[in-house]
């Protein structure tokens, strides 16, 4: 891992990416809320695990990876703040590509509702919050 600037480039990106959340909630697309909060949330994590030296998989989530390198991460995050990191990204990463090109028998702007909204919303504003202090700044 060469770019150690990345990590600040990719918590960078998930904080301005948390603005567009609140655009794309205000115009109630609630599938792309979702979406976007997957985003956010993989880019602020692969920002943490190559802040600690570990290159991230060039994969969607990285729960597995944040798990089985608990120990290289920063001590001051709590085991359950580990593990809230790793559940949003599993969590969010099964939504994916179904909030984004539905199925033949689902339509995101049908299936998503408020209330997946604002739970992927809340989810992306915390693993950020937790993320961005562990995060040098370039």
């Amino acid at each position: 891992m060469r770019n150690r600037g990345l990590a600040s480039d990719y918590i960078r990106r998930a904080a301005t990416r948390l603005r567009a959340l609140d655009v794309l909630y205000d115009a109630e697309s609630w599938a792309d809320v979702v979406r976007e909060s997957q985003e956010i949330v993989e880019l602020a994590l692969k920002a943490l695990l190559r802040a600690a030296g570990i290159d991230p998989p060039r994969v969607h989530d990285v729960a597995d990876v944040i798990e089985a390198e608990r120990g290289r991460l920063p001590a001051a995050l709590a085991v359950e703040e580990t593990d809230l990191l790793a559940a949003a990204s599993r969590d969010l990463r099964r939504d994916r590509e179904l909030a984004f090109y539905g199925a033949e028998d689902l339509t995101p702007s049908d299936f998503y509702r408020q209330d997946d909204a604002d739970k992927a919303r809340a989810t992306a504003r915390r693993v950020v919050e937790l993320v961005r202090p562990h995060v040098p700044s370039s």
